[in-house]
This record gives structure tokens, sequence and C-alpha cells, in this order.
């Protein structure tokens, strides 16, 4: 066996053990930009897909303020107990100076951190679309392998979010406030139809009552929509990370709605679509790279941004040039 091939088998032994940082240097490894670097990452997970797919993907969503990191921690927390091993991909918004993770989940999940049945890794989103970062569905696969049970996705909650993310996971979990009678209104409908339950958080003390009456909204606006599955119609239930209350229940819904899709065929139906729907992503971001290091598409851009910014040319005539020059032999 060649050396780079022992390393990898030996890389691959250590993250099936459990190895933290085995795991931690791998989704480095795919999260980097240096082309060599990425390379070995992808090797890494080739040789690890056969230990892939096994765990519950959750993906977790919600408007800034609502508490999405505590009731992780929570969730967490209880799963543990439970006899789960956890993975959290906390996706941050990247920071416009350097790049980096602004929030850093693992310091507002200290709890749960402590735990070694957790593994939370906080990402830069790097500005893609909806804060999801690159290789979000990569580090979901090898967390898969190093054999934690469930794998919670964290977005920032903006722009298109929700889509990316419901289009990665099994269950996808949408946090609302207390009181969100106006929220009702603001909410965007397509987030209602993606969802595969509600939770009303900090249903607490004062909030508790509050609470009740939003689920109620929510429920009823639910009722009024067509259910994305036919084997799962969405619940809204309340919960609070500060008292724990509800925290089970919404496990307990993930685990049915699990059962139920298992049974009707949906759930390997919906791996299968997603996987494909990856596949063609990645082509996409393949032929995006591709075109701007053209060497003459690179050195037409410039120009034709400013002809388009003049309004001497219109953007669909640049890009028809522009691709022409991509696809001359």
């Amino acid at each position: 066996m060649s050396e780079p091939a022992s390393r990898i088998a030996a890389t691959c032994e250590a993250i099936r053990d459990g190895d933290r940082r085995a795991l931690a240097r791998t989704i480095t490894l795919l999260e980097s930009s240096r082309e060599d670097l990425a390379a070995k990452g992808q090797s890494l997970l080739d040789a690890l897909v056969p230990y892939t797919g096994g765990a519950v993907r959750i993906g977790i969503t919600g408007p800034p303020g609502v508490g999405k990191s505590s009731f992780i921690e929570a969730l967490g927390l209880h799963l543990i107990d439970s006899g789960e091993r956890v993975a959290v991909l906390a996706i941050d918004p990247s920071s416009p100076v350097t790049g980096g993770s602004i929030l850093g989940d693992k310091t507002r999940m200290e709890r749960l951190a402590r735990s070694p049945k957790a593994f939370i890794r906080p990402s830069p989103s790097g500005g893609t679309l909806g804060g999801v970062a690159q290789r979000t569905r990569e580090a979901m696969l090898i967390c898969e392998a190093a054999g934690y049970g469930v794998v919670i996705v964290e977005t920032v909650g903006i722009g298109q979010s929700e889509v990316a993310v419901a289009g990665m996971v099994d269950f996808f979990l949408v946090l609302l406030q207390p009181g969100s009678g106006d929220e009702l209104q603001g909410i965007k409908k397509g987030v209602l139809e993606l969802a595969d339950g509600l939770v009303v958080h900090k249903a607490d003390g004062d909030l508790l009552a509050v609470a009740e009456r939003s689920r109620a909204q929510f429920a009823g606006a639910l009722s009024l929509l067509r259910p994305l599955s036919p084997s799962w119609s969405p619940r809204v239930l309340c919960a609070s990370s500060r008292t724990g209350a509800g925290i089970a229940e919404v496990w307990e819904m993930i685990r049915e709605q699990r059962a139920a899709l298992e049974a009707s065929g949906e759930a390997a139906a919906r791996r299968r679509d997603q996987t494909r729907a990856w596949m063609w992503s990645l082509v996409d971001e393949g032929l995006r790279r591709a075109f701007h290091q053209h060497p003459k598409v690179a050195g037409q851009i410039e120009a034709l941004e400013r002809e388009v910014e003049a309004l001497r040319t219109t953007p669909a005539h640049a890009a028809r040039t522009l691709l022409a020059t991509f696809l001359e032999r």
C-alpha cells in the first residue's frame, strides 16, 4: 500500500473510532479553497462513503433572536441523555474582513460542547446562497461515518437558507417567536410549505400563554396548506430551552415523521432526490469555476461589466459574448 493510501486508511480508521480531531481536520480539508487540500478531503470522503447515510438529518432555521443555538443545545443534551451521539454543523455568517465565522456557535453551546458524545462545527457561510456553507453536505457525511446518529444543521436564517437546508435533511424544523400574530403575516408561505414541523420557542414564564396562542395561529395556517408529504402532516409545538419543556416532544415528533416516511418509502426516495440534486449542484459549481478561470473569459469580464454598467450594451449581449468565448473550440 502506498504511503498516501495508508495515511487515508489511518485517518478513516481514526474517524470511524470517533476521533474528533481527525473529524475536524477532514472537514477543514474539504472546506479548503486550496485545490490540493480539498482533493485530500475528497479522497477521505470517498473512502468513508460506505459508512454514511445512517444518521437522522435535521435542519433548523428561524429568525434572528429566536434562540436557535439554545434550542439546539437543549435538544442535543436531551438526545445524548437518550443514548444518541450528536453532531451540530452551525453555519455562521462570514466576516467580510477575514472570511471566518462571526458568531462561533461553539461558544454559544458550552454545555453541549463539553460532552464527549457531541461534535460542534461552526463553519463560515462564505457568502454562499442562503447562508449554507459550501461543504455542509460533505461535512454531514463525514459526521455520519464517525458514528453520529443525529446530525443537526443550523442555518443563519436569512435569504434562501430555508430552501438550501430543506434540500439536504430528513426533517426541516422552523423555530418561531411567541406572540407571532404579526409574524404570521410576515413569514414566507414557502417556509411553511417546506417545514416538517414548527416550534414556538421560549414558551415559558409570562410568554407561555402567548406562545400557546401563537401555536394555535400557526396550526391554523398550516391546515390551509397542502402537506409536502402524503405520509406526514406538519405539526406545531411549543418548547422552552430554558425549562426543557417540550424538547422531548420535539424529538418524538421527528421520530414519528421518520417512521412514517420510512414505512411509505418516501424517506429513501427523498434521500435519492437530494443526492441527485447535490450532484448537479456540484456540476454547476464546477462549470462556474471553470468559466471564471478560462483565460479569455477572464480577460473580457471587466470590460464587459463596464459596458453593461454604462448602458452601452445589454446584460444579455454581454452574457452571450462571454459564453461564446467560453464555448469556442
